[in-house]
């Protein structure tokens, strides 16, 4: 037990629906948090209002509330379980943090009794407040920045006078660097320092003279109550100051600081998170570095809670921050806990890597239109990757490669920009593609010490991009019958992708491929173990990369593979990569559920996914996890290592979808709905085809592949008409046109956007009202798990709709035909797992939008709603291992449940907030009402056509 006998059931705080700034990290460390709980027998009391994650499903705790994160829900929570003695605030990002000040400001925790555990309100008063914390640093002798706080406008204008420019403006108690920015010129200051006033809550912000161009680091770190601190990790940022941590490309362990520099600002860290507070848990402290030999270091801030860095740390070390950080706030020592990976030695060591990460932020510009993709102080990324490999390059070019944005790595696919002032227009301006445009600057001969001196990022990680160009180079010389074995094998430990490689050679991928595996450069798979193998590791989590081979005393070359292949059945699932909007946590929740429901149907369970920040790539959710770009030439190897009875494509969004044909086409077995069967709902012309046969209503539309095609065909098809790519997601391009000229200019727009790609022209349903349905179907039997009415009009995405299950004015023929269809469009594409169909009402007649047979956003959301795990039945069905008939359905709703989407528009000053057939929201909450006469179900639909953009 515990060494705080006294905590018996506590709560926690989740961090609510995905924001840029506040991602699912905390939904996996939240998760981390309750199982780590649990397993002293304490009872868990969550409230969190995000459906799409696995920290809200009813596994996790012994009582889940989905209710809004207000002080209101607090005390209703804490009058139904007189029995919680304790709270835990520091899981759920700055979200938590700041209500729990709340609570404590209006006096509730002292009013039930109720301790706070993990850290304390002193501490994160120290920390949020920048003039406190500026002054604890003066104290204990930690340099920081010059800065001053100031509450009005006066203060501001005296300090920017006394100070100079360039400053840094910085809002008290945000989030994600909310209202931050640089300010170089005197004329920019008063628009900054007033968006600063007023985006902080306290309308309080620290202006600091700009440290531009110095290095930023940050350290992990965990206390217990002995006083025992260990750093778990170090990560530099490979952008300078300047640039959100992240917004960063981070690496760890850290690169260019030396080691009197390091063992610095460990001591400083430490003795930070000994004077903000008694506490027990952990911190994440940043710090900037000078440029110059003095490596001078200041102080730039402490979050007593796990961050954002967390989720990295745990995902880089295989030290469950979260974890270990909730065993310290129940009162153990951290000499008291096992290490979680080699189970032999305890958790009071400093975990030590023998391969290098990378993290490489994931951005969704093209969402916001009209928003200024300038990097900066304040977060703009909406996900991120990881990368892990032997050395700096190999890690670099999987975190690039695990992006999805139609690049094969650094360089070598044609795609690199090739104009001077473009270049150095981009180098000087950090945007999202910064990390390709460097490598584009040295193939055009610029520099690198002009490089340096723009981006100011260190010489030592240019030098690295200098060397992978330089062995580009080298093999453009060679073609594929004559290029050497060592030279094959240096681009491959250096992470260049065969698709890479084949470009260099002017050959095609799969040529690349046979030479490797006919001069044996091969894949060897090696284990993150915390320990640098040191000790023996218990726990299955690999990364792959290449090895020269090892003579033995035989004379046989071999390579060291530490993953071993059993004997049992495997199942692997293929991930859903890094977040972005269109395709957020809730494929991740499914991706867990799947993984849980193929361990319990007997399969070995395989793990495939590149996102730190989820509970996927826990170590311990999959008896295998594969810490891996979801890019074919890595998933293709682990399929030829593990040979598994086959992989399920239905869970990882549009990512594992995507990857269908090639496997197919490998003669991969896919689990469930077959490729044919997929494609056909993705290919427009097939599935109307499909639906004439069935005798299904749908739009009048027509397919183009360029604007000539497309005029030609609205004369058929009537204005308005909703103009769409295919095989995108998140409705990425679509737009609705009301005239030829609309028309011609989105077409021509797209077409140079996503070249070769088939347009479909629907007829657009003005006024219609839109529903969506989601089923699962055994190719026999159809259950549909649940219908749901959206309340804005047909044309808003509908990830972006407020969305009512069960549905609330459709008569009962609308709801007959919409489960007639949805039963016959399941057989017709003989869908073996999930499927998702969205439908437009009008004039009492059900036309269908568009199915997409795998699990679609929604479904995490019913399976809350209904309290049944959906995606549980369904991956059986899928394996075979179950039929529909043989699940007992049981759904539990009083009242209706209402999705409501959350928006991140803040982060972007100027953008356009109009709602249209491309989706925007970053996240979602859930709320449930007993009746249609609640007063926010009446606010929402009154306003429900105000949004609609054409």
């Amino acid at each position: 037990m515990p060494k705080n006998k006294d905590i018996k059931c506590v709560l926690i705080i989740g961090s609510g629906p995905i924001i840029i700034g506040q991602a699912c990290e905390f939904d996996y460390s939240g998760t981390q948090s309750l199982r780590s709980l649990r397993e002293d027998g304490i009872k868990t009391v969550l409230i969190n209002s995000n459906p799409a994650t696995i920290m809200t499903d009813p596994s996790m705790a012994d009582h889940v509330y989905l209710k809004p994160l207000t002080t209101k829900s607090i005390i209703e929570i804490l009058k139904e379980h007189p029995e919680i003695d304790a709270v835990l605030p520091t899981m759920g990002g700055q979200t938590a943090l700041n209500l729990c000040i709340e609570a404590d400001e209006k006096g509730i925790w002292s009013d039930f009794n109720v301790k706070l555990i993990g850290v304390d309100i002193d501490a994160i008063n120290i920390c949020e407040d920048r003039e406190q914390f500026k002054q604890l640093m003066g104290r204990i002798g930690i340099p920081v920045a010059p800065a001053k706080t100031v509450t009005s406008y006066l203060q501001g204008k005296e300090v920017a006078q006394e100070f100079g420019y360039p400053l840094v403006i910085r809002a008290s108690f945000t989030l994600g660097g909310g209202g931050a920015g640089f300010v170089h010129r005197a004329e920019d200051f008063d628009e900054m320092l007033t968006y600063g006033l007023e985006t902080s809550p306290i309308h309080e912000v620290l202006i600091d003279k700009a440290l531009l161009g110095w290095k930023e680091y940050e350290v992990e770190l965990l206390r217990d109550r002995n006083d025992n601190v260990v750093i778990i990790c170090t990560v530099e940022n490979m952008d300078p100051m300047g640039i959100h941590t992240g917004d960063s490309i981070t690496v760890a362990p850290a690169m260019t600081l030396s080691d009197k520099a390091f063992q610095r600002m460990r001591d400083m860290a430490i003795k930070m998170m000994r004077n903000i507070g008694d506490f027990a848990g952990g911190c994440n402290v940043q710090f900037a570095v000078s440029p110059d030999e003095k490596e001078d270091i200041y102080a730039i801030e402490i979050n007593p809670r796990v961050s954002r860095s967390s989720a990295l740390a745990s995902k880089a070390t295989g030290y469950p921050i979260a974890k270990v950080a909730t065993k310290l706030a129940l009162g153990y020592n951290l000499d008291e806990l096992d290490n979680q990976i080699t189970k032999s030695t305890s958790a009071l060591f400093e975990p030590s890597l023998d391969y290098v990460i990378v993290k490489i932020p994931r951005w969704n510009f093209d969402k916001f239109e009209g928003a200024d993709r300038t990097l900066g102080l304040q977060m703009k990324s909406v996900g991120e990757v990881m990368g892990i490999g032997r050395s700096f390059q190999e890690a670099l070019h999987k975190a690039t490669q695990s992006l999805e944005i139609k690049r094969n790595g650094l360089g070598a696919d044609g795609k690199g920009y090739k104009d001077y002032d473009q270049i150095i227009d981009k180098l000087s301006n950090p945007s999202w593609d910064r990390v390709f445009v460097i490598y584009d600057a040295i193939q055009m001969g610029i520099p690198l010490s002009r490089i340096h001196e723009i981006t100011k990022i260190d010489m030592w990680f240019l030098k690295q991009y200098e060397e992978l160009h330089a062995l580009d180079t080298e093999i453009s010389k060679f073609d594929i019958n004559s290029l050497p074995k060592d030279l094959l094998l240096e681009a491959k430990q250096k992470g260049f992708a065969d698709r890479q490689i084949a470009h260099m050679l002017d050959c095609l991928e799969s040529e690349v491929y046979s030479k490797r595996e006919e001069l044996g450069v091969n894949r060897v798979y090696k284990l993150v173990d915390t320990c640098a193998a040191e000790f023996k590791a218990e726990t299955p989590y690999y990364y792959s990369t290449f090895e020269e081979g090892i003579q033995s005393k035989e004379g046989e070359f071999y390579t060291a593979n530490e993953s071993q292949v059993s004997d049992r059945k495997k199942i692997i699932v293929l991930g859903s990569g890094p977040n972005r909007i269109g395709q957020g946590i809730e494929f991740d929740y499914s991706c867990v559920h799947g993984v849980l429901a193929a361990s319990e149907s007997g399969y070995e369970t395989i793990m495939i996914n590149c996102n730190p920040e989820t509970v996927s790539t826990d170590f311990d959710t999959a008896d295998k996890l594969y810490f891996e770009p979801v890019f074919w030439e890595h998933i293709y190897d682990i399929i030829r290592h593990e040979k598994p009875e086959g992989v399920i494509v239905q869970l990882g969004g549009q990512t594992a979808l995507k990857l269908a044909e090639k496997l197919n086409r490998y003669g991969v077995k896919i689990m469930g709905t077959s490729f044919e069967a997929l494609d056909l709902a993705e290919d427009r012309g097939s599935f109307s085809k499909l639906l004439q046969e069935n005798d299904i209503p749908y739009p009048e539309f027509g397919t183009a592949e360029n604007a000539e095609e497309a005029l030609k065909l609205s004369d058929e098809l009537d204005f308005p008409i909703l103009v769409r790519p295919s095989y995108v997601l998140g409705g990425q391009g679509m737009k609705i046109v009301i005239n030829k000229d609309e028309l011609e200019e989105h077409v021509v727009d797209l077409l140079r956007k996503i070249p070769n790609n088939k347009l479909l022209l629907d007829h657009y349903l003005d006024g219609a009202i839109e529903a969506e349905a989601d089923a699962i179907c055994d190719g026999e039997d159809v259950y549909i798990i649940g219908i749901m009415e959206h309340i804005e009009p047909c044309g808003i995405h509908s990830g972006d709709s407020h969305a009512l299950l069960p549905p609330f004015n459709l008569g009962d023929l609308v709801m007959q035909q919409i489960k007639d269809h949805t039963k016959k469009i399941a057989l017709a594409l003989n869908t073996v797992g999930l499927i998702n169909i969205q439908f437009a009402i009008k004039d009492e007649k059900v036309y269908i939008i568009e199915a997409n047979p795998r699990a679609s956003r929604t479904v995490p959301f019913i399976a809350k709603a209904y309290k049944e795990p959906y995606v549980n039945y369904a991956t059986k069905v899928m394996l075979g291992a179950k039929k529909v008939k043989d699940f007992k359905f049981n759904p539990q709703l009083e009242g209706y449940a209402i999705k409501q989407p959350v928006f991140s528009f803040n982060k972007f000053q100027k953008v356009n907030k109009q709602l249209g057939p491309e989706m925007k929201s970053t996240g979602e909450s859930i709320l449930f009402i007993d009746s249609l006469k609640d007063d926010e179900f009446y606010e929402l639909y009154s306003r429900r056509k105000m949004y609609l953009s054409k």
